[in-house]
């Protein structure tokens, strides 16, 4: 009869089931379990061969928890994998578990132990195994393997098996593996492992062990960190602000102190307590007074501590800035406070670091802070440190993720934060790091389509603001529902306009022997034909460019007939063809400038057609049915509301502009109190004028006191505008992911809002919001699951995600060090001795052979090395042997092999031996040739050869 504890160890098991695929050694544990028939451990075996011990684990675990199950079965898997070894897996399945930040560290040595992996492959493994299996990281029978390994498949085989073994072993393996390094005189290994530096320490000092990073390697992350923080600079180095008591400041009124509602209290109360934390909630529940009222409570709190508070408050887009400044921060807290805002608008050019120590509240664009924060980094005196700052506000925190810059601030947060570990651990001064409120109205599902990838989606974005909560409420009473539809449309009954379009379309697919395969005015289509156009303009082939080109300029005609009128798509192909005329001819003669064949061919075609394309969009019967939908939409909004306030979100510039046109052109909106403008983005990506940000914060000042009424907008305004009064929205024939749609629903804060959504042909908009709304189902779920984590959990998960963050930013800080040293000088790199420092050579007396060794055949290096037979190293090849090494004459230090290449003798240098430095500053870590990039000249053969040849013949004279 099965025991009452039986289902308690098949849960257990179960439970930790990911962690023991992780280090359970099959083969061993197997050698143990006498409850296993041999058929089952003979398929396990082939399992191990076959695809390793990962994917036989679960073959093995599910052999042990297979019922029924005799005597004694748990306890003997317990001890079977004591046995083989697996004493860490025998602790989990019997709750022995680790303190959650031993495990993390746990979890990072292994991490790290993969990364150098290539590196300590070079040790020498039998010496090494000896004495780690008298220190126990490893069993006898691991030993008789790992040297069975070595002896019969070499030093690395074995090496990289050993390795795979120890990272299993019970937590202290890590310290025990760097001991057994040192006596072994693998100091270089050492040094890599623990990111001390040889210089830094002497023979006998008490080094300490590593953190959740590696400290070596700190520097050059953080500088390769944002590359392009200079040019994005929202600002110059005299950046701009205004004071408190100027301008527009003046016009914000004094407030009373802040009220909370119940569930605005609820999800500040663990800022309140210092935590650091997410606060999620719908658009128009007052996140941002919220935030305002944590900022005025960290301040107050830490002045009656006596302690100086800063609070920057971060966010993405510079209209949100002064939104902030007037509407929020300012009138709340400048009765106590000096509260400043900072953006390339503002009109006081002031130093942001003067700004920061002057005031207490800062609201800035987040590149600003990031730029100054870089500054700080590479020592410049005008710099700002994370330690500087008490409380970091971030708005719209869910762009927090990869590339972002809210992510490269939190990427230099979160490495401090676990260097500040290490120090603790070391009874070192840690530097202070501010507490993080992160403000959302969606963190979205990042593309999921199942629960567990939403739920992952959200983990990272509250690792990456190493977030202790993310909180959320429902707002009861105060939640305010919108009345929803979608406006469908009919096809075109005739579309004699398009029509032309496509003729001449295709005419053109003839002319340059194109072939597209999607229809014609869609996204396909247009993404197709910009990759077309790339490819010709690499491949130069002028004539399908230039189609290319010029199709490109048709389906956004054809978009707009689809979207807009006729008669705005006939004006912007008209308007394009007299702008490429205008470039064939010169300003001061009118004479005509080459034209080839193809554009004589184009400009012909357009002129064939332009007068039918010109007389079809005058005919309103031809409109499409979207412009009616909308149309009616808007009179109906007007018509039945007795203060109508209202935007339309369309997809892009041209359409915005145009629409407002259409509206403001039309007598029946004037009639009923239409007063319509258009608000686009300020950046420079598109071909339309992009709008300056005053001109954006013009525009949204008279719709924010009705003197606008209707605003036609891009994707600009999705998120953050602050207009309580709006109580329409409609989205055009535009729909992009959850956050968006959420964001835009959230513009529509009045009582009894309502939220449209009208298609246009080829957008798919009907299907795509069906799919966000899916999305957004289940990105609430999500939240649910991971608000239901117990806390051990949930931060054992955020530890997780930001050690890979800090590991995934350290490689491609690299990589991008690697690819920028490739276009350097050789001249330009230095190589000094190890030892004692001497200058040995630099980079343009080293030649490649065969791609991968390094030599040096100059007659002034060969003064500096003296050179010693080694008869353990016997390497043989083809063309090449090494049987000795070569030394510094100064100290000793070895520096490479004598290599005897096709006859002649080549100096082969090992990089590690060297202290490397490119235009003097020295290369921090540079341990392998393949982490110095520079382009080296190939070894010439038959030029070393032939003054060889030169000098024995004037020997013999």
């Amino acid at each position: 009869m099965p025991s009452d504890n039986d289902e308690v160890y098949e849960s257990l098991i179960e439970g930790f089931r990911p962690k023991l695929r992780e280090l359970i050694m099959v083969q061993q544990v197997l050698e143990h379990l006498h409850f296993i028939d041999n058929e089952q451990k003979e398929r396990i075996t082939k399992k191990v061969i076959n695809e390793g011990d990962r994917a036989a684990a679960e073959l093995l675990i599910d052999a042990v928890t297979r019922k029924p199950h005799s005597p004694g079965w748990f306890r003997a898997f317990v001890v079977a994998l004591e046995e083989a070894g697996c004493g860490r897996a025998a602790d989990y399945i019997q709750v022995k578990l680790p303190e959650p930040e031993v495990e993390a560290e746990n979890d990072y040595f292994v991490k790290l132990v993969e990364l150098m992996h290539p590196r300590l492959l070079g040790m020498q493994t039998k010496e090494v195994l000896v004495h780690c299996v008298s220190q126990k990281l490893l069993t006898q029978a691991d030993g008789e393997i790992i040297d069975a390994a070595t002896t019969n498949q070499g030093s690395r085989i074995g090496a990289s098996e050993l390795l795979r073994r120890i990272v299993r072993g019970r937590d202290g393996w890590f310290s025990t593996f760097l001991d057994v390094l040192r006596e072994t005189n693998h100091q270089n290994l050492y040094y890599d492992l623990t990111g001390s530096s040889p210089g830094c320490h002497k023979q006998g000092s008490d080094l300490k062990l590593p953190s959740l990073k590696v400290e070596t390697t700190r520097g050059e992350a953080t500088t390769e960190e944002s590359p392009a923080a200079a040019e994005s600079c929202d600002c110059p180095q005299e950046l701009i602000a205004d004071g408190t008591d100027s301008g527009t400041a003046a016009k914000s009124p004094e407030k009373a102190d802040i009220v909370l509602r119940d569930y605005q209290t609820e999800v500040a109360r663990p800022a309140l307590e210092g935590k650091n934390i997410i606060i999620c909630l719908p658009t128009g529940s007052g996140k941002t007074r919220v935030a305002v009222y944590i900022t005025k409570k960290h301040l107050d709190n830490r002045r009656a501590e006596g302690q100086s508070g800063k609070v920057v408050v971060l966010v993405n887009k510079i209209p949100l800035v002064e939104q902030h400044y007037v509407a929020e921060f300012l009138p709340f807290l400048k009765r106590a406070y000096k509260v400043e805002r900072v953006s390339g608008d503002s009109p006081l050019k002031i130093s942001f670091t003067e700004i920061v120590k002057n005031n207490d509240v800062i609201i800035c664009t987040a590149q600003i802070l990031e730029n100054y924060l870089e500054r700080s980094n590479k020592g410049e005196d005008e710099g700002v440190d994370l330690s500087d700052l008490t409380l970091i506000v971030i708005d719209e925190c869910h762009h927090t993720q990869k590339g972002g810059v809210y992510n490269h601030i939190m990427l230099r947060y979160l490495k401090q934060k676990h260097k500040n570990r290490r120090l603790k651990k070391e009874e070192k001064e840690t530097l202070p790091l501010p507490q993080i409120l992160g403000l959302t109205a969606s963190p979205g599902v990042g593309g999921a389509t199942i629960l567990m990838k939403a739920e992952e989606h959200i983990l990272r974005i509250c690792a990456n603001l190493d977030a202790s909560k993310i909180m959320t409420r429902s707002l009861g009473e105060f939640k305010k529902e919108q009345r929803k539809k979608v406006l469908k449309i009919e096809d075109r009954k005739e579309d004699p306009f398009g029509d032309v379009i496509e003729k001449i379309m295709n005419a053109i697919h003839l002319h340059a022997e194109l072939s597209p395969t999607c229809d014609l005015g869609s996204q396909n289509y247009e993404q197709w034909v910009v990759q077309t156009e790339r490819k010709a303009a690499t491949e130069e082939d002028q004539k399908v460019r230039v189609c290319a080109e010029h199709l490109r300029q048709y389906n956004e005609g054809l978009n707009l007939s689809n979207t807009i009128r006729m008669c705005d798509s006939f004006s912007f192909l008209n308007k394009f063809y007299e702008e490429e005329m205008k470039k064939k001819t010169t300003p001061d003669d009118e004479e005509k400038i080459q034209i080839t064949n193809t554009e004589r061919f184009l400009f012909n075609l357009f002129q064939e057609n332009k007068e039918e394309l010109r007389e079809l969009a005058t005919k309103p019967e031809y409109e499409n049915d979207s412009l009616s939908k909308l149309r009616a939409n808007i009179l109906q909004e007007f018509s039945t509301r007795p203060s109508a306030r209202g935007i339309i979100f369309t997809k892009t510039r041209r359409s915005a502009i145009a629409l407002s046109q259409w509206i403001q052109e039309n007598s029946k909106f004037a009639d009923i109190g239409v007063k319509a403008s258009h608000v686009i983005g300020g950046g420079d990506q598109s071909v339309v004028k992009p709008m300056t940000s005053a001109e954006q914060r013009d525009v949204l000042t008279k719709f924010h006191k009705g003197e606008i009424n209707l605003l036609i907008a891009t994707t600009v305004a999705e998120e953050g505008l602050d207009i309580p009064a709006c109580n329409f929205v409609i989205r055009y024939g535009l729909v992009t992911n959850e956050i968006a749609m959420i964001q835009a629903k959230g513009r529509g804060r009045a009582e009894d809002s309502s939220y449209s959504l009208v298609e246009v042909k080829n957008s798919g908009v009907a299907e795509k919001e069906v799919v966000n709304e899916y999305r957004t189902t289940m990105m609430d779920k999500a939240i649910e699951k991971i608000r239901a984590l117990e806390q051990e959990e949930f931060d054992k998960r955020i530890m997780e995600y930001q050690m890979q963050a800090i590991m995934e930013n350290r490689v491609l800080a690299k990589k991008k060090k690697q690819k920028g040293m490739k276009n350097e000088n050789p001249s330009d790199v230095k190589f000094s001795c190890r030892g004692c420092n001497e200058p040995a050579c630099s980079g343009e007396d080293i030649e490649i052979i065969e791609g991968m060794h390094r030599v040096n055949l100059t007659p002034k290096f060969r003064e500096l090395f003296i050179q010693r037979e080694n008869t353990t190293l016997q390497e043989r090849h083809l063309d090449y042997e090494t049987n000795g090494y070569i030394a510094c004459k100064k100290c000793g230090e070895r520096w490479g092999s004598m290599m005897l290449y096709r006859g002649l003798e080549c100096p082969c240098l090992h990089v590690k031996n060297f202290v490397v430095t490119l235009k003097g500053k020295n290369i921090t870590k540079c341990t392998k040739w393949s982490e110095l990039t520079v382009r080296f000249s190939a070894f010439d053969y038959a030029d070393h050869a032939s003054q060889v040849a030169q000098s024995s013949d004037d020997e013999d004279e």
